[in-house]
C-alpha cells in the first residue's frame, strides 16, 4: 500500500436548514498532528466532533479546517424602540408651526437610525440541532476526500522513496563487490607500505606491525555494508506498511546517514570513495523526501 504524504486540501460546498456552507481542509509537514480548527462562533459542539473525528484520523501535519456558513434566507423581524420614537414626536410636537421647519412625518420619524431595528429570529433548537448534524456528516465526506488527497500524493512519494532505496542498494552491492575492500587486498596493500617502512633503520618492526593490524581493522567496512542492507530492508518493509510510519523513516534516513559516513571515513580505496559520496547523496536525497510521509 503506498505512503500517505502529510500534505492534502480538500473543499466540499453544501446547503442545508436555509444556509450555504463549506468545508475546506489543507495541510502541510509537521512533526506532529497540529490542529487548527477556525469555525464561526456558536457551532462549539461541531468543533468539538470535528476535532474528534480528525483526531482519530489523522497522524502527522499541520492541519487548518475551516468551516463558513452563509445564511440564504432568514425570517427577518423588527422591532421599535418606543420610548425613542416618543421622544421624537414631543420634540416635532414643540417645533410644530415654527417658521422654516417643515411638519415630521411618522415615516420620517421611523427613518431615524436606532428607531427601528432589523432582528434576525433566531432558529428553533431543533433546527439548529438538525444543521449541526449536517455540518458534521458534511464534514466525515470532505475528511474521506482529504485522505484520498493525501493518499493520492503518498503514491508519487512511495515512488521517488522506492527508486532512492533501489539506488542505495545499488551502490551497496558495487560497494561489496570492489576487489579492493576485501581484507586480502587490504593486507597486502599494507604489506607493501611495511616493506618500504621497514627498510628503514629507525623504524620499530613490531609497533610497525601492531598499527598495521589497527589499520586494517578499520579499514574492513564489512560491518557498515552488512548494516547497510539490514536498513534497506526494514525501509522496504516500512514502506510496504499500512501504519503512519514517517518517523521511523526519518529515524531510518539518519542511520543510512550515519553508515554512509563511517564508509567514507573509513576508504581505503577511490572507488569505495566514491560510491561512499555517491551513497551520502541519495540518502540526503531520501532524508528530504521523508520529511513529507505521515
Amino acid at each position: 500500500m503506498p505512503l500517505k504524504s502529510m500534505t492534502g486540501f480538500a473543499r466540499f460546498d453544501g446547503s442545508a436548514a436555509g444556509n450555504r456552507f463549506a468545508w475546506e481542509l489543507r495541510s502541510v509537514n509537521g512533526r506532529g498532528l497540529d490542529l487548527r480548527l477556525r469555525l464561526p462562533p456558536g457551532f462549539d459542539a461541531v468543533e468539538i466532533a470535528v476535532r474528534r473525528k480528525a483526531s482519530e484520523a489523522l497522524s502527522r501535519g499541520n492541519v487548518t479546517i475551516n468551516l463558513t456558513v452563509t445564511r440564504e434566507t432568514s425570517a427577518q423581524t423588527f422591532r421599535i424602540d418606543e420610548s425613542l420614537l416618543s421622544a421624537l414626536i414631543d420634540t416635532a410636537r414643540r417645533y410644530a408651526g415654527t417658521p422654516g421647519i417643515r411638519e415630521a412625518s411618522l415615516d420620517g420619524l421611523l427613518a431615524v437610525r436606532g428607531v427601528v431595528e432589523v432582528v434576525e429570529a433566531a432558529p428553533d433548537e431543533e433546527s439548529a440541532k438538525a444543521f449541526e448534524a449536517e455540518l458534521i456528516t458534511a464534514f466525515d465526506k470532505v475528511l474521506a476526500d482529504f485522505q484520498a488527497s493525501r493518499a493520492g500524493e503518498g503514491v508519487a512519494l512511495s515512488r521517488i522513496l522506492g527508486d532512492q532505496v533501489s539506488e542505495v542498494a545499488r551502490l551497496v552491492a558495487e560497494a561489496e563487490a570492489l576487489p579492493a575492500r576485501t581484507p586480502e587486498a587490504i593486507r597486502d596493500r599494507l604489506e607493501e607500505q611495511l616493506a618500504v617502512l621497514l627498510a628503514r633503520e629507525d623504524i620499530d618492526p613490531q609497533r610497525l606491525h601492531v598499527e598495521a593490524a589497527l589499520i586494517a581493522t578499520r579499514a574492513d567496512v564489512r560491518e557498515e555494508i552488512d548494516r547497510l542492507k539490514a536498513h534497506i530492508a526494514q525501509a522496504r518493509e516500512l514502506m510496504a506498511s499500512e501504519a503512519a510510519v514517517g518517523r521511523r523513516l526519518d529515524f531510518l534516513a539518519q542511520e543510512f546517514n550515519r553508515e554512509s559516513n563511517t564508509l567514507c571515513s573509513k576508504s581505503n580505496d577511490t572507488a569505495l570513495t566514491r560510491i561512499g559520496l555517491a551513497l551520502k547523496a541519495v540518502v540526503d536525497q531520501f532524508k528530504e523526501q521523508v520529511q513529507n510521509v505521515e
